[in-house]
């Protein structure tokens, strides 16, 4: 009887010649993959997205064109889990592709292949959120070409995929989709891997046009210290005041020198994107004392009885 290890495993490594195992694919993968809820400055919802964690610090992956004008977000997990994240790390409009941060810790990730070397024919599968339900199951599919910066691959991608991985046989990262159709554009993981790898381990993740929100810097004279003079309490967003619906955040707001807010930024999120939208709302609508500038951060809480 002829061994099969020397050919079967060459045409496992390469992905072609056997169907992936697509529920263990999705199994180990899906955890990792969830959805980014953007906000603007005003607390206004922008859009969703889709993302997934490159490392168990809670740092992620998603589209450029997904945070555009973002000011806030929020990271969703399938368990519903909610973190904030608190910023960008690099971003590539470009290549339509965006690092940021989440405030998390010990989450699952996906590794990425930098040194993806994908014949036409290999076989991937597209993993979404599980959030999406079945219509964003895994998907398996076949790369048609591989390009510098272009992965081309046989499957209609939907609008909710856009910001999910394509995975290999063994599970890891080789492309982000970018683009939604039946000529889905996909970035290799070489690409991704080229915006990542520069990035220190201490980088300090910012959103744009919040690096105001500094403690005012002390002066020599005595100002007097600043204090609220209009601060109204966040209502229920509409159709959301559901008996025994609660949750609690923390808002950090930054004041100019007039007393108007120019920037709100999550702390922590309540835990639900139309509460979180409704609070920035309201705090934005605060009013303080004329100062030098200022930043306080306050607790918000939704409860019905």
């Amino acid at each position: 009887m002829s061994s099969p290890s020397a050919n079967q495993a060459a045409q496992v490594k390469a992905g072609e010649g056997a169907t992936l195992d697509l529920a263990r694919l999705e199994n180990s993968a899906r955890p990792a993959v969830f959805w980014i809820t953007v906000f603007d400055s005003s607390g206004k919802l922008l859009r969703t997205g889709t993302a997934f964690f490159i490392s168990g610090e809670g740092r992620f992956i998603t589209t450029a064109h997904a945070i555009d004008a973002g000011s806030n977000a929020v990271a969703k997990m399938a368990d519903d889990r909610i973190y904030n994240v608190s910023g960008i790390l690099s971003v590539s409009t470009m290549h339509d592709l965006a690092v940021l941060q989440a405030d998390a810790k010990y989450v699952p990730f996906l590794t990425l292949n930098k040194t993806p070397n994908l014949e036409a024919g290999t076989r991937v599968a597209v993993v979404g959120s599980a959030l999406a339900g079945d219509a964003e199951a895994a998907r398996e599919t076949t790369v048609s070409a591989q390009q510098p910066d272009r992965l081309e691959i046989a499957a209609t991608i939907p609008p909710d995929a856009v910001g999910s991985p394509i995975i290999d046989a063994k599970g890891e990262v080789v492309g982000v989709v970018i683009s939604s159709g039946n000529k889905a554009a996909v970035r290799p993981s070489n690409t991704v891997a080229s915006l990542v790898d520069p990035i220190a381990s201490d980088a300090k993740p910012r959103w744009p046009k919040t690096a105001e929100a500094a403690t005012p810097t002390p002066t020599p004279h005595a100002t007097p210290k600043p204090r609220l003079l209009y601060a109204p309490a966040p209502a229920f967003p509409p159709g959301v005041s559901r008996p025994g619906t609660s949750g609690s955040g923390r808002f950090r707001l930054t004041f100019d020198a007039k007393g108007n807010v120019t920037n709100v930024q999550i702390v922590r999120s309540t835990g639900n994107a139309y509460f979180d939208s409704a609070a920035i709302q309201t705090l934005r609508q605060w009013k303080s004392s004329p100062s030098e500038g200022w930043a306080v951060t306050v607790p918000v809480t939704f409860q019905t009885r």
